[in-house]
């Protein structure tokens, strides 16, 4: 009778036990989000193992492309747009003519083609797609010093493009007056389904397939730790990367920081944080940027996501004009640029576009779409990443351990103050807010994003914040 005790008693304690491994263990195991293992050729994923040299790649332009894009901009049919509609109704054809006229008169193509060469592209094949990137090294390094290996992520519509101008401030600070105590090693790869990179032929490719296929870039590159830059998708893709390997990731750094995960703190903060600030760790310039909610909150959602969710559910019908037509596109995509880049834009017939940006650029970006023919491709990330809904995902749910850097854009579309964003990223070493500058900040502001990416990355390699604790 007593051995029985004794044995009930053995038992219990096991269990008691093996409870108690589970919930010290369980949340460490939860932190981390899985490295997803996809396979996104065609057909069968092949028995033989995949080839995974790093082939040089070079943008190349035929008589042929040209040609068919001319016949193309000469046949364009254009609606007359409202009398003082401005951009309020989406791209002013009246300004399109003119973008379509210089496009055809005066933009160079092959010139651009030169430009994109200038840095060095390459080509793999990871999870059975070819991705494209630019890997840049510094041009000269001080004696005793590595450079930090930096992965830079686009989002939509722009392109590994938009890196183009903030490269060479990271890549060579000192010649830009920003010092030489941290010099980068820039890798922008194109999302899959973007620009270069090869589409994924299977369904369910979202931002953590993505985050997966490019943390394979790094460690083929050679690269066992590195520091991450997004926005817009690049900022779901560093995180999700951040989440998947925290041991690798150094810093993440973000130009945009959107919580999809929202609480009752949040719901009280939206309704009360214009009144008590302080009591939701509110700072003056979060109240100016939020405030009224109505206004800045939930109407400019309403008028500025109706492209998502066509996105979201069918980008295929809506991408066939797009992918047909270089004026449709280029309206669509030019459209973003405008009220995205300054919301106030929308007041201007021509939307604002040549302020910040040149033609040549815009039309190098919509060019990149047009002639990989990706811009159906690039619309579905926005189906496999919002079709399951919002807040629904693993990798919503958990937090970012990683250090973090938040630069926060006056004229992104929406604002998110560092005390909605801490509850996400609970080790923001650094957040600013930034004097100028939108949506597409490497694109726009390449200075004012490289002083705050060399900034952060400095606090977190004086004080080791990457290390395992």
């Amino acid at each position: 009778c007593s051995s029985l005790a004794g044995i009930m008693l053995l038992e219990v304690f096991l269990v008691l036990g093996t409870l108690l491994i589970y919930f010290l263990f369980s949340k460490k195991r939860e932190e981390t989000l899985p490295f997803k293992d996809g396979w996104w050729g065609k057909g069968q994923k092949p028995v033989t193992q995949e080839d995974t040299s790093v082939r040089p790649f070079k943008v190349e332009t035929t008589e042929e492309e040209l040609s068919d894009l001319f016949r193309r901009l000469d046949q364009a049919r254009f609606t007359e747009p409202l009398e003082n509609s401005c951009f309020h109704y989406g791209t002013n054809s009246v300004h399109l003519r003119k973008v379509v006229s210089y496009w055809k008169n005066q933009f160079n193509w092959k010139k651009q083609v030169e430009v994109l060469n200038k840095y060095p592209q390459f080509k793999t094949k990871i999870q059975g797609i070819d991705i494209h990137f630019v890997h840049v090294k510094p041009p000269r390094l001080p004696e005793g010093q590595a450079a930090k290996p930096l992965l830079m992520v686009h989002g939509w519509p722009g392109s590994f493009y938009e890196f183009y101008k903030i490269i060479p401030l990271l890549t060579d600070p000192a010649s830009h007056g920003l010092g030489d105590e941290h010099i980068f090693e820039v890798i922008c790869p194109s999302i899959p389904g973007y620009g270069f990179s090869e589409a994924p032929h299977k369904k369910d490719f979202n931002s953590v397939s993505a985050a997966s296929v490019f943390y394979e870039l790094m460690l083929r590159l050679g690269f066992n730790e590195f520091y991450t830059q997004g926005g817009d998708w690049g900022w779901l893709i560093c995180t999700n990367l951040a989440q998947i390997a925290p041991n690798h990731v150094k810093g993440l750094h973000l130009n945009m920081a959107s919580v999809s995960k929202l609480g009752l703190t949040h719901l009280l903060s939206i309704l009360l944080g214009r009144y008590f600030p302080g009591l939701f760790g509110f700072q003056d310039e979060d109240v100016r940027r939020m405030f009224p909610f109505l206004k800045k909150g939930l109407y400019r959602i309403l008028s500025e996501s109706g492209y998502a969710h066509i996105q979201a559910t069918k980008p295929d019908t809506v991408g066939c004009g797009l992918n047909d037509s270089p004026v449709g596109l280029a309206a669509y995509i030019l459209e973003k640029f405008s009220s995205w880049t300054d919301m106030e834009f929308q007041n201007l017939e021509d939307g604002g576009l040549e302020r910040k940006f040149s033609l040549d650029d815009l039309l190098t970006n919509v060019m990149i779409y047009w002639v990989s023919g990706c811009i159906v491709s690039s619309m579905r990330f926005y189906k496999e990443n919002l079709q399951k809904g919002i807040g629904t995902q693993k990798h919503e749910k958990l937090t970012v351990q990683v250090p973090t850097g938040i630069a926060s854009f006056p004229n992104e579309i929406l604002h998110t103050p560092q005390a909605w964003a801490k509850k996400k990223y609970t080790n923001i070493v650094s957040f600013h807010f930034m004097p100028r500058g939108g949506h597409f900040a490497a694109f726009e502001e390449p200075e004012l994003l490289a002083k705050d990416i060399l900034q952060f990355v400095g606090k977190v390699e004086k004080e080791q914040l990457w290390k395992k604790k």
